[in-house]
């Protein structure tokens, strides 16, 4: 009887161009010679220096750069990991790197969430995701959080069990934060079921600025986000809009409570297409109604 080796999640805390070669190499290395398949996304001054290290053996690698494809914390488990994964049943090998220095404070809270649910979304699954994290540049906190989001930490020579490893739930949970007060010169505009037709109107002028299909794809996560509000909270919700710089944001809140903070587009079609067609998705429940904000063209 063959047994399968468990899910494993690890973070790799590097320093500099070496360090991260030494962590990350010899585990692509491993997976390419156990006829592993074998993802590398990390940012894409990173994949360089890899690829140069690995030789002919990176032929037989997949390479992502991880600062477009998982620009959207909300889009790497669905749009990267889950894809590359997906079509295979032998024991996998992945680098993801989502935390990178530059990454915005807006942003943190997803990445955090992210990491969390990567516990939860592969367990059961045969394979083994190492998460780099460039510990000379990235501040104190997000070390501390890929501690509890990672079952193993590895430093240098050190490869330890954390000690500070938190349930995936618990620790979604405490980023579940407000999000910043929309702008005093926001549209604003209820809707019902009656009037989605004249809302994804509003939206499509709202965002000419926008590539046509950029404006096409808004149109769609909003009218996604405000049939969830229609048929899963009151009946009827708010939609706000506003401009950040090139980007377009939409808010479509409600007063229902049945999205969880932990939401990751894992539990259900519509929310995996409206974070693999925006750039940046925030969520925030609350006892008083769910807040959902998404950005285009940032």
């Amino acid at each position: 009887m063959n047994s399968v080796a468990p899910f494993a999640h690890e973070a790799l805390f590097y320093r500099d161009e070496d360090t991260f070669l030494a962590g990350t190499a010899r585990f692509v290395a491993d997976g390419v010679d156990n006829d592993e398949p074998v993802l590398v996304a990390v940012p894409e001054a990173n994949i360089g220096p890899l690829r140069e290290r690995l030789g002919g053996q990176a032929d037989q690698v997949h390479f992502i750069d991880m600062t477009e494809a998982g620009r959207n914390p909300g889009r790497i488990i669905p749009g990267v990991l889950m894809a590359f994964s997906a079509g295979t049943r032998r024991r996998f090998r992945m680098v993801g790197e989502p935390m990178w220095p530059g990454r915005t404070d807006l942003e943190y809270p997803a990445c955090v969430q992210h990491e969390a649910l990567i516990n939860t979304a592969f367990e059961g699954r045969a394979g083994v995701i190492l998460c780099p994290y460039d510990a000379s540049a990235l501040p104190g906190h997000v070390l501390e959080d890929a501690r509890r989001t990672h079952p193993v930490v590895i430093d240098g020579e050190r490869r330890v069990a954390s000690e500070w490893y938190t349930d995936p739930t618990g620790l979604s949970d405490i980023y579940n934060v407000p999000l910043p007060p929309p702008p005093p010169e926001r549209e604003e505009h209820p809707f019902t079921v009656g009037t989605l037709a004249h809302m994804r109107r509003l939206v499509s002028q709202y965002a000419h600025w926008l590539r046509r299909e950029q404006c096409e794809d808004l149109v769609l996560a909003v009218n996604e986000l405000a049939t969830n509000s229609i048929l899963h909270a009151s009946g009827r919700g708010v939609l706000r809009m506003w401009r950040e710089g090139d980007a377009a944001v939409c808010e479509v809140s409600d007063t229902g409570t049945g999205l969880p903070p932990s939401f990751t587009g894992l539990s259900g079609f519509g929310i995996v297409m409206v974070n693999l067609l925006c750039d940046l998705v925030r969520t925030h429940t609350s006892h008083s109604g769910t807040t959902v904000r998404v950005y285009l063209g940032r």
